[in-house]
């Protein structure tokens, strides 16, 4: 069993690229990873990482070593997956998505996950920086909107519509929008963790049936990075805000609130689950991801098919 995990330590290091960071994962020590591949090379008779004070190498042997040694750990996942845990998986399951889609969608659904599956532990990365699936060793990300990386696996489990919405006292003082280019001249709310900040997407029909997009810069006296604080500062009047449904779900059936351009709403965002690419995908991974597909199809929020 010490070769194996001095196997797994050599593996999740060359991905890393870090001693502490295999540590901290492991909840183990950094010198303690540090000897788990000393004792590799000596039991293997071949230097695998060439150290220096700033970075880690692979050796030539290394190298080969590496691709070997994944083989035999995903062989090796794959044969305990097969035997007696189809309908029992268990382990840790590392998530990753942004904050404001953890709160709003995903955290209501992790309890009733457990109760499903006791023998599985969730651990939940929820951050807006870019999270690296190999580096942080997280099992699945759920990302909103295009993907960019062509090394991931990604199944589709929902879409949502971002929408136009503002309290109706605003509205009452300021107007109503006709056209998205009339939101220059309204108080708008930004949500400045918007990867296109003040800059929002419409789309509109032509008279040959052809989408058109329009993009407008809107200006306010208030932007916030916090999708905690979006919901209260369209009730209280600050301005029209351009959000994901799913962030201000049934409140939009509120009173006092008003969405308002759905002449003009995009066309619904992908929602989907993104993993590593693999011969074999873990059955914890395969059970959640099920699981969300069947929840989000429940939910008017993220269900959305244009």
């Amino acid at each position: 069993m010490d070769r194996l995990d001095w196997m797994k330590s050599f593996v999740r290091t060359v991905e890393t690229g870090s001693f502490s960071a295999v540590a901290r994962e492991l909840n183990t020590t950094q010198p303690t990873i540090s000897k788990q591949i000393a004792a590799l090379e000596s039991y293997l008779g071949v230097q695998l990482l060439n150290r220096s004070t700033r970075s880690l190498r692979l050796t030539e042997e290394g190298a080969r070593f590496y691709e070997q040694a994944q083989q035999v750990l995903e062989s090796l996942a794959e044969a305990e997956a097969s035997i007696g845990q189809q309908q029992n998986p268990t382990g840790v399951l590392r998530i990753s998505c942004s904050a404001a889609f953890g709160e709003y969608a995903i955290l209501p659904h992790i309890k009733p996950f457990l109760e499903k599956y006791p023998n599985i532990k969730i651990d939940l990365l929820a951050a807006d920086h870019f999270i690296n699936l190999v580096e942080e060793g997280v099992d699945l990300a759920v990302r909103v909107g295009m993907l960019q990386d062509p090394t991931l696996v990604h199944q589709f489990i929902g879409s949502s519509q971002r929408v136009a919405i503002a309290a109706k006292s605003y509205l009452d003082r300021a107007g109503i929008p006709k056209t998205p280019q009339d939101l220059i001249h309204h108080e708008c709310i930004i949500y400045s963790n918007l990867s296109t900040l003040n800059e929002w997407h419409f789309e509109s029909k032509t008279e040959t049936g052809n989408t058109k997009a329009i993009e407008v810069k809107v200006n306010g006296c208030f932007q916030t990075s916090s999708s905690s604080i979006m919901h209260p500062a369209i009730k209280s009047g600050l301005g029209i805000a351009f959000v994901p449904s799913w962030l201000i779900g049934d409140a939009m059936d509120e009173a006092d609130l008003q969405v308002v351009l759905q002449d003009y709403q995009p066309s619904p965002t992908p929602i989907r689950a993104v993993y590593r690419r693999g011969r074999f995908v873990p059955q914890k991974v395969r059970c959640f991801v099920d699981f969300l597909a069947h929840e989000f199809s429940q939910n008017r929020w993220l269900c959305h098919h244009g």
